[in-house]
Formats: structure tokens, sequence, C-alpha cells
């Protein structure tokens, strides 16, 4: 077993991608005209796909993101070496502050934003091995 992907339901799939190249520099891998695309970010696809394609996985229903008050429980965490420069490139494309970078008490420094879907993002400094 091993882990592939992280989907991520959202309004309109090109803007997400575009959203996610302009503030972090992660380009398009796969896109398809079903509402579905792919990001460039390693071993682990960050991919999107359509409320439309969500409705039709999840019929019941989900809570949308972009809809919701408060950030989901859950996040995900990018990478960087420098997240102060991150963080504001993040809200220069939009993205809205919910913590500033700050130390934690293990060395790593953290910020976190929102997307404009509505994405709960963790950017931080790698943890110290």
């Amino acid at each position: 077993m091993k882990f592939g992907y992280t989907i991520i339901y959202v309004r309109d799939v090109s803007e997400a991608l575009a959203f996610f190249e302009r503030a972090f520099g992660m380009s398009p891998r796969f896109v398809h005209e079903s509402g579905y695309g792919e990001l460039c970010t390693g071993d682990t696809t960050l991919a999107f796909a359509t409320h439309s394609l969500g409705a039709k996985n999840l019929p019941d229903g989900y809570v949308r993101a972009d809809t919701s008050p408060l950030p989901l429980g859950m996040e995900i965490a990018l990478v960087t070496d420098d997240v102060a420069t991150t963080h504001a490139k993040a809200i220069s494309e939009g993205a809205v502050e919910l913590m500033p970078p700050s130390q934690k008490p293990w060395g790593q420094t953290v910020s976190y934003v929102r997307s404009p879907d509505g994405i709960l993002i963790e950017l931080c400094t790698p943890v110290a091995c």
C-alpha cells in the first residue's frame, strides 16, 4: 500500500491549478476535460476535481471548503526553505492569512493560509532529523 493522491473538490479546476502555479510554482501535470487536474508535486499527487464530479462520486454530499466559514479539519502541507517569502507570495495571489510565520518549539517555521477555494494550507520548513 502507498499513499497516491489527495483530491480536493473545487469550483473550477483550471483556477485552482492556476492559483497553485502562481503562488507556489507547481505546474499542472495532467488536466482532463471531465473536470479533473493534477499538479507536479513529487511522489504524492495533489489533484483537483470539480464539485459536479464530486457530486457524482459522493451523491449524499460533502462539506465544500469554499463555503465553510471555518477551514475544514484537514490541511495540505507544503515544505519550503523560506516560509515568509512563500507566505507573502500566496497572499499576494489571493490566499487569506490565517497565521503568520512563527517558530515551533521543535525549530520548524510554520504558517497557515487559506486558498481562494477554502483549502487550508500549511507552509513549513522541513523538520530536522
